[in-house]
């Protein structure tokens, strides 16, 4: 695609972000018609649900017989508009899906600024699905099961123009978005420039990804940084425009956001996860969007985790 209209792309995806509509996501498969990341989508028909899993979820969650996921669509490759500007697609988009699947629930993702999702499970949605690191500070606000892990990596515009040295960033001009761990990064290294007495770090915080990587190829901002399959999709998809620099730093568990004290909701989700591992599906997912180095061997419950 040319860059310009990529870009352009990117722009009208994120107003549509910021009208906050629900989003439907069918449980079965959607219609791919010439969009490629509708077509990549993992085709979740064939996972039948499993009445035993089904059981452990609490009323609060089955009552209306929907599965309701808070997001933040703007987070590729993991979730994510495709290019008809209403569709959800991603990684975690279709884990959802897969989740409902086994749960006999319809999938109902409610689009959110990424902030406002953890406060918001238990209440407005059932659990939140959206990139969350697990860190000691979020397990202190809900329960996680995770399913993946990632780092954090930089990115800058190809042949990196400013000369930037990631191991010496202040005075630098980094972008990230609010909210996510990269943001609490940034925020420490900051201090520690102004620490040295040098000249600090000018963050540019973004209420959404699409943004975040927008400003680094407009030049606003020398370098990006996210978690690490973000930063390696938006290089792919951005027609050679960026490169990523530096290398992969702390790497943490993801994990579903369920609300602070629901049992019942973490041993329903952790069991749909192994089941899901069992039969392939958890793989293909993954496999589907190129993210296997992401991919966990086994999937815990609030894990032990540093910061």
């Amino acid at each position: 695609m040319n860059p310009m209209r990529r870009l352009k792309n990117a722009i009208i995806m994120t107003l549509a972000v910021l009208m906050i509509m629900p989003l439907a996501a069918c449980g079965t498969t959607d219609a791919t018609g010439s969009d490629p990341d509708i077509a990549r989508s993992y085709d979740v028909s064939g996972i039948q649900k499993d009445d035993a899993i089904a059981a452990m979820l609490p009323a609060s969650v089955t009552d209306d017989g929907k599965f309701t996921i808070g997001t933040n669509v703007t987070y590729a490759p993991a979730e994510f508009l495709a290019a008809d500007g209403k569709t959800p697609v991603g990684y975690e988009v279709d884990l959802s899906k897969a989740l409902a699947r086994i749960f006999g629930l319809d999938l109902d993702i409610q689009n959110s600024m990424f902030d406002t999702i953890i406060p918001a499970v238990g209440s407005k949605y059932d659990v939140g699905i959206s990139g969350f690191t697990v860190n000691k500070e979020r397990i202190e606000a809900v329960d996680f099961v995770t399913y993946a892990q990632a780092g954090l990596t930089f990115a800058a515009r190809k042949g990196n123009p400013t000369h930037v040295n990631v191991n010496d960033l202040c005075g630098t001009r980094v972008s990230v978005q609010v909210g996510v761990v990269a943001e609490t990064e940034m925020y420490k290294m900051q201090d520690q420039c102004q620490a040295k007495g040098e000249k600090r770090i000018e963050i540019l915080p973004y209420r959404n990804q699409t943004d975040v990587t927008t400003a680094l190829i407009a030049g606003r901002v020398d370098l990006m940084y996210a978690d690490t399959p973000v930063t390696g999709y938006a290089v792919a998809q951005t027609d050679d425009r960026l490169q990523v620099i530096g290398e992969n730093e702390g790497v943490l568990p993801m994990g579903v956001a369920i609300k602070k004290g629901d049992d019942a909701t973490v041993k329903a989700v952790k069991a749909a996860l192994d089941k899901l591992k069992e039969t392939g599906d958890y793989e293909g997912i993954m496999k589907a969007w190129g993210v296997e180095n992401v991919m966990v061997d086994k999937f815990e419950v609030n894990p032990d985790v540093e910061g």
